[in-house]
């Protein structure tokens, strides 16, 4: 009756027949190979002490058998394994991504798409989640860094010719690529609700009502705004574009655009090759580099070093945190409001004449030109000095680029009133500012001159004046003999108002501006 209920433990028989210290060697060795899908401790040693590879190679298993690297390839060609010529620039895309699905799953956690409550979400993520205010920099600085590393990853891969035959496709999942991972930004940038993020996604959505023919136009902006002018649906459309249908794009654009890199070989340096040769695919025995432990140590590397610069970036370096404006008001259009700044160059085209000429159809026809690009360049060679009609294109396309995206700042064509620009320098509608970030019991009332900076009483207001004046003189040939007038007032309890008034031409002219700030806040109006 007894042998009914008895256990059979085969770790309690190993231990009987070899002993505790051998057995458990034994199930830690059997544990290491399921691990890692076939490497015991003994090979994984070896692998850490960089032996040489033994026949059968049992570091090509997990690639073989695993889950995790049954995409990876088993070796490399040491020749693309320096800095140059890939930069690392593909893998350092893949990181980021990563780094932006691991945040901003996080900080779904404490967000609400509802215009009611998305800006106090954001104020209670920086200031009371744990963490919060972290997580938040780091996933906009993902982001940008993001956009930025796809469009140089795209410029090396141009530049190195590694998207001729037989990479045309691969290539063209890079534009999709590219494409998605500009708008998965876009979409981001409408979520805080603030001014800058209102105000930023109103300029680009603006283009998709020049859509011809008219009718078609409203019908695009209506879809991408979800109404009139942005509110809840609108918001609610970014979010779910932001956070489920354009990763899910992303992820399936990127399984294919690597599922094609694997196919064809990562391409070796320009001038290796004879031209038109491609031998990428077959790696002699002589120059290969095993993914373990060779690449996978410099990506852990790799890793370890970009993690460590950003979040010193956003932390103790104090380097990079994402702006919060005001809350989106969509009855105030702050000053020199742009599009972010991937999108300058569009902003910049827009300026050039016919929103549905440089915002429509002249995009459409770049945009074109980008995805049949590796089809229509069928020269053989990859080396640099016969491509010389490749690279001048290239360097033109980047100053062009470089141009338009000036072109787009407030610096070029934007025409504003210089008192209007002196006054917003002290009283910013899209942030607090100089003004609103003195303290209150610095604010003395009386009337303050920059004619007379030396009789203002206190040290903050000193430091007001003298900006006030200093922003006066660099509008000196547009504002004739101006002065700066500063009047503060006690207007109700607890409340001051401080009126700017700008005069030029000896007085003839004037502006005013009126702020109000409460005694115990710096930051209303």
């Amino acid at each position: 009756m007894a042998e009914i209920f008895k256990v059979h433990i085969p770790f309690l028989d190993d231990v009987k027949e070899k002993g505790l210290k051998d057995a458990l060697v034994a199930k830690t060795d059997e544990s290491v190979e399921r691990l890692t899908a076939g490497m015991n401790i003994e090979a994984v040693r070896s692998m850490l002490r960089g032996d040489p590879v033994t026949r059968p190679n049992p570091r090509v298993k997990p690639h073989a058998d695993g889950f995790w690297l049954h995409m990876r390839p088993t070796y490399f060609n040491k020749k693309v394994m320096p800095w140059y010529p890939t930069f690392r620039l593909g893998f350092l895309a893949v990181y980021f991504l990563v780094v932006e699905t691991i945040t901003g799953v996080i900080l779904m956690f404490w967000y609400t798409p509802s215009t009611l409550v998305a800006y106090e979400n954001m104020l209670n993520i920086m200031g009371n989640v744990p963490l919060g205010l972290m997580l938040r920099d780091l996933h906009k600085i993902g982001a940008e860094a993001m956009v930025a590393i796809v469009l140089l990853h795209m410029l090396r891969t141009y530049v190195t010719g590694s998207y001729k035959k037989p990479r045309q496709f691969t290539w063209h999942t890079g534009v999709w690529l590219l494409l998605f991972t500009l708008f998965l930004s876009f979409s981001g940038y409408l979520l805080p609700w603030d001014q800058l993020s209102l105000w930023a996604v109103t300029i680009g959505a603006s283009m998709s009502e020049a859509a011809p023919p008219p009718v078609v136009g409203r019908i695009v902006d209506v879809l991408v705004r979800g109404g009139p002018g942005f509110g809840d649906i609108g918001l609610l459309r970014f979010y779910l574009g932001h956070v489920l249908l354009l990763p899910i794009l992303l992820f399936i654009a990127l399984g294919i655009h690597y599922y094609k890199v694997i196919i064809h070989g990562h391409s070796l340096p320009p001038g290796v090759e004879a031209d038109g040769e491609d031998t990428a695919r077959k790696v002699p025995m002589g120059v290969r580099d095993y993914f373990m432990p060779d690449v996978m140590t410099k990506e852990l590397y790799w890793i370890a070093l970009w993690t460590f610069i950003i979040i010193f970036a956003v932390t103790v370096g104090n380097l990079y945190h994402a702006p919060l404006e005001p809350h989106a008001d969509p009855q105030i259009t702050p000053l020199h409001t742009t599009a972010p700044w991937y999108f300058l160059w569009l902003q910049g085209m827009l300026k050039l004449g016919d929103k549905l000429i440089w915002g429509i159809i002249a995009p459409t026809v770049l945009l074109g030109f980008a995805f049949v690009l590796s089809y229509l360049e069928v020269g053989p060679s990859r080396r640099y000095i016969r491509r010389r009609l490749g690279m001048s294109f290239a360097a033109l396309t980047v100053a062009v680029f470089a141009i338009l995206s000036y072109m787009g700042t407030p610096y070029y064509a934007v025409s504003s009133s210089p008192d209007q620009e002196v006054m917003a320098v002290l009283a910013p509608q899209t942030h607090p500012g100089p003004l609103r970030g003195t303290p209150a019991e610095e604010l003395v009332v009386g009337e303050y001159s920059t004619h007379a900076v030396a009789s203002v009483p206190t040290a903050g207001l000193l430091e007001l004046m003298e900006l006030y004046e200093e922003e006066l003189v660099k509008f000196g040939d547009d504002l004739p003999d101006s002065e700066g007038l500063m009047i503060i007032e006690d207007w109700q309890v607890g409340l001051k108002k401080i009126t700017l008034r700008v005069l030029w031409n000896g007085g003839e002219r004037a502006a005013d501006l009126a702020v109000y700030l409460h005694a115990d806040s710096n930051y209303e109006d």
